[in-house]
């Protein structure tokens, strides 16, 4: 799979593996990529000028992660900063070092986005439009696999919804995307749009300059304070390896956020009691908890988390409050309220979500024909039903983003490799005939996910078209099964035509091929009979 190319198609450049996305996805995936198969060419395009995504683009005051980075840092870099919670600025350091480390920063191509790439089955790759710098040049690029690190949302536009009277609010109106820099907000009032990890984190960060915060949502969420550093780190730092440390540590808040969640499934109402009586321990007695009493169970929407508590104390130090209220319109000074009430405010911020988006907006076809993604189920939460040699990467809602995003990549290595021992030059996820019931593949209840779920990939009712959501049984599967299964299906298209890549097709397998070439694995039982 590395030989020369037939000069018919010379004309654009082939690669190996393009990687499309320059955030914390794509630069894993590359590092994976150098790693387990470094004979392999690859190129990555990043649409913006630097790499990073979320942690290069997102500016807004306290910025940071809401996870730890002990599970949010990728498998093979230790997290060695004291603070278990990061701030942005931090975790886009990290990445730019990991990036350097390895070489991958040299093989990234700022301001190129691809618009669509469109599988050729006659030449077994993908053709993938690029539009190349400020001009738009239009560029051309062949690749025989594509990882998608591209991210759930619209990088170019938030989420902000039409609120009546906008054009007449005398202040400045700010999404935390576009973040104006410089921004003076010493002694004004500020009102914060949303109750999601944005707005929990800008409100403690601009409560100690602003004259007031406030923090306006129509519902509530469930918010949880965790310590911003860990004692048992410290401890284990002084006595071990930070390789160690690590280790350690990733096993064990990968194991204790994943009982926090099995227990939110399971016993919802002791673990609503449980989160309620710690907020209002933090908020003291007498304060109204409607205003963080969601009506839905922990869990079905993401937690937010605030590292030592910072918005219970900004609120209990008088520098923010919360008002729980619907919007009626902007006025001149500020947000008039259904209720009647109105919240004076100099700067408004609409923290109301991201506009999900998957693939980076590309469109993707397949000999000429559009996907319809919401046609499709999501095999192994790694490749798409039906579309050839291509991995997109979704992370993990419930934990860590990074877990699962190094799990694809890692797998989808693996299958690289087995194509490459076994002379194929095609796999495709197909419908093995055992999904009985599809639901959408996200099963959050979040507004933001709410507005697309009929856009996006399926999933089935059992493996391998279940979607889990447990780091601890997907590194099982991806580590330890075999790369071929009954719908992952592998292909020779060129075999008639091996003057395209030079080479003899070498496939030995076990099982039968079809006569377009086409083979799916078989299990050692059904091999005997």
């Amino acid at each position: 799979m590395n030989a020369k190319v037939n000069p018919a198609v010379s004309q654009a450049e082939l690669v190996d593996v393009l990687i499309i996305g320059a955030g914390i996805s794509g630069i894993g995936a590359a590092i994976h990529l150098k790693k387990q198969c470094s004979e392999k060419s690859y190129a990555i395009l990043e649409a913006r000028n630097a790499m990073g995504g979320t942690w290069d683009l997102f500016r807004y005051p306290g910025i940071r992660s809401d996870s730890d980075m002990y599970t949010l840092g990728y498998s093979f870099k230790p997290w060695t900063n004291p603070k278990s919670i990061a701030d942005g600025p931090d975790i886009r350091a990290y990445i730019n070092e990991a990036a350097r480390e390895h070489g991958v920063d040299q093989q990234i191509r700022y301001q190129h986005k691809v618009l669509n790439m469109d599988w050729s089955s006659e030449h077994a790759h993908w053709v993938v439009t690029v539009a190349k710098g400020e001009q738009a040049e239009p560029v051309v690029i062949h690749a025989r696999f594509v990882i998608c690190g591209t991210g759930y949302y619209r990088y170019d536009q938030g989420l902000t919804p039409e609120f009546k009277g906008r054009e007449a609010f005398k202040g400045t109106v700010i999404h935390p995307q576009f973040w104006p820099e410089g921004l003076d907000y010493t002694g004004k009032k500020v009102v914060v749009i949303g109750s999601g990890a944005t707005a929990v984190t800008l409100v403690p960060a601009m409560a100690d300059r602003a004259g007031h915060v406030t923090m306006l949502q129509r519902s509530p969420t469930y918010v949880m304070s965790v310590p911003e550093r860990d004692g048992m780190i410290d401890a284990l730092r002084k006595v071990l390896p930070e390789t160690i440390v690590y280790r350690i540590t990733r096993a064990r808040n990968v194991s204790l956020s994943l009982a926090i969640y099995q227990a939110c499934q399971h016993f919802p109402k002791t673990m609503r009691k449980m989160i309620l009586g710690l907020i209002q321990k933090q908020l003291g007695e007498d304060f109204d908890m409607r205003h963080f009493s969601p009506k839905y169970n922990p869990w079905d929407q993401r937690l937010c988390a605030v590292p030592n508590g910072d918005l219970f104390k900004a609120i209990r130090r008088g520098n923010a409050s919360v008002v729980t209220d619907h919007i009626d319109r902007f006025t001149e000074t500020g947000i008039q309220l259904t209720s009647g009430e109105h919240l004076d405010a100099d700067i408004i911020i609409t923290a109301t979500g991201l506009d999900v988006q998957l693939l980076g907006g590309m469109q993707v076809a397949l000999d000429g024909e559009p996907v319809n993604f919401s046609d499709k189920h999501y095999y192994k939460g790694a490749m798409i039903e039906d579309v050839p040699n291509m991995a997109m990467i979704f992370g993990y809602t419930n934990s860590s983003w990074t877990l699962k995003a190094d799990l694809i990549s890692e797998y989808f290595c693996k299958v690289i490799n087995h194509m490459d021992r076994k002379g194929y030059q095609q796999c495709t996820p197909r419908n093995d005939g055992t999904i009985k019931h599809s639901e959408p593949f996200l099963n959050l209840s979040s507004t933001y996910v709410q507005r697309i779920i009929d856009t996006i990939p399926k999933q089935g009712d059992q493996r391998p078209w279940r979607l889990y959501q447990n780091y601890l049984r997907d590194y099982r599967a991806f580590k330890f099964s075999r790369v071929e299964d009954k719908a992952l299906v592998f292909s020779n298209p060129l075999q008639h035509n091996k003057a395209y890549y030079g080479v003899q097709n070498q496939a030995v397998v076990s099982g039968s091929a079809s006569a377009s070439g086409e083979h799916r694995g078989t299990t050692t039982a059904e091999a005997l009979h």
